[in-house]
């Protein structure tokens, strides 16, 4: 591992086109996984228009981060964003895509406003860092909890709420595909996702689980998804917790990848800061506005960018690498609408699981006034299906206990601001 603090990375072209091609291959299941959960039946939206849009944007947003940002990260839709998008507010609530669309554009034109401003920093330090990691625990929970319904492992119950399925062959080749996904996460093997999804969709169609397409090629579908946001609809009075809650996300997402990738593999300034975080967090911004354009959730620079980073790519060429290997997945929907969700379920049981990293630090304290407000943070998210839940709540207990504690001295004047207008914002729900 590097750890180099100049103003400018020194990478090759060679090493920046192996480090972006590295980054690509990583990313690379989101193809598949992002349309296969927005376009979850009720949702109304297609399976071709969302892939469309994501790979688009990830093509488009990641060359940006290369040209502007001048950082070797890749952007695309976010796993956790697309789920609570899908379950959380389009099935539970019963939002309309296009309204649902909308939402994210406005959430993106709020952390555009942020990323410009000196204010956005200041809310990632007014919230403590263990009600972030509880939302990151949280959030992972709320995947893996979708990953098993997905895979056919769970379903619901009267008496129990939930329960165990039963065996079925296609919940058998899901399993198998999570074990083998994570013996090959455990082997170091970039790839693991995506080769874990192909085994088990060819697994299955030897099977006769799924039916190969008549043409392994299409052209791009442009007219499903793209511009179809409501902009007025989504700016109801109960919509703004879901707002509030996918800036926030975002914000905390971008921030948390940009600096702790940045802090691992060296692409750090004379001070020791993560290099151009401004420029970087803009982009991410410009990746979740597009996002509701083209009918997709939100856009965030990706953690898997260290491994491209890692292999040597860590100049923006990298990144414009990474985003024209997006490209050629234009033409590549029929492919990809043959793999079955049990396919893709494993990946979500895993990047929940991978969330868990770093945040089970949140119980190491012994004080109620941290302990609570963190529980409630993680437990509220998975259970309600909502992110806006969780964070809300989180706030409004984190600001109550610390003044029961006699803490009151230790909140910001930001902190206080947010716990107001998560009170609001609750009211409004």
């Amino acid at each position: 591992m590097n750890s180099i603090a100049s103003n400018e990375p020194s990478s090759s072209f060679r090493s920046d086109l192996i480090g972006g091609f590295t980054s690509f291959l990583t990313m690379a299941y989101i193809v598949v996984v992002n349309p296969a959960i927005l376009s979850t039946e009720g949702t109304g939206l297609s399976f071709t228009g969302v892939m469309t849009a994501t790979v688009l944007l990830a093509a488009s947003m990641t060359i940006l981060m290369g040209l502007y940002a001048k950082l070797p990260f890749g952007v695309a839709p976010g796993m956790g964003l697309n789920a609570f998008l899908t379950f959380g507010v389009i099935l539970n609530q019963k939002v309309p895509w296009p309204v649902a669309m909308g939402l994210v554009f406005w959430a993106g034109v709020l952390f555009l406003i942020l990323s410009l401003l000196p204010v956005r920093m200041a809310i990632v330090h007014a919230i403590p860092l263990h009600l972030r990691s509880a939302a990151a625990i949280g959030i992972g929970l709320f995947l893996a909890f979708i990953g098993l319904k997905n895979a056919g492992l769970v379903s619901s119950d009267p008496v129990t709420f939930v329960k165990f399925s039963g065996w079925t062959r296609a919940n058998a080749l899901s399993v198998l595909g999570l074990a083998s996904m994570a013996i090959m996460l455990q082997k170091g093997w970039k790839t693991a996702f995506l080769a874990g999804i192909v085994l088990i969709t060819l697994a299955a169609a030897s099977l006769g689980l799924v039916v190969p397409p008549e043409h392994a090629l299409s052209l791009p579908d442009f007219s499903s998804t793209f511009f179809k946001l409501d902009l007025v609809g989504s700016l109801r009075s109960e919509y703004l917790g879901v707002i509030f809650a996918i800036m926030m996300t975002d914000l905390f997402d971008s921030v948390s990848t940009l600096s702790g990738v940045a802090q691992t593999t060296g692409l750090l300034d004379d001070r020791g800061q993560p290099k151009h975080l401004r420029e970087g967090l803009i982009v991410d911004a410009y990746a979740t506005l597009c996002a509701g354009l083209m009918g997709t959730s939100s856009g965030t620079a990706f953690i898997e960018s260290a491994a491209g980073i890692q292999a040597g790519g860590r100049t923006g060429r990298a990144a414009v690498i990474t985003g024209l290997c997006f490209l050629p997945c234009l033409f590549l929907a029929p492919l990809a609408g043959m793999v079955p969700g049990f396919a893709t379920a494993p990946v979500l049981i895993l990047v929940g699981a991978m969330m868990l990293k770093g945040g089970i630090r949140i119980f190491e304290s012994e004080q109620y006034e941290d302990i609570i407000p963190s529980f409630l943070t993680l437990l509220l998210i998975p259970l309600t299906f909502s992110i806006t839940q969780g964070i809300l709540w989180g706030l409004i207990s984190h600001a109550l206990l610390y003044t029961a504690a006699g803490r009151r001295r230790e909140l910001s004047r930001v902190t206080w601001a947010l716990a107001g207008l998560a009170i609001v914002l609750l009211c409004l729900h």
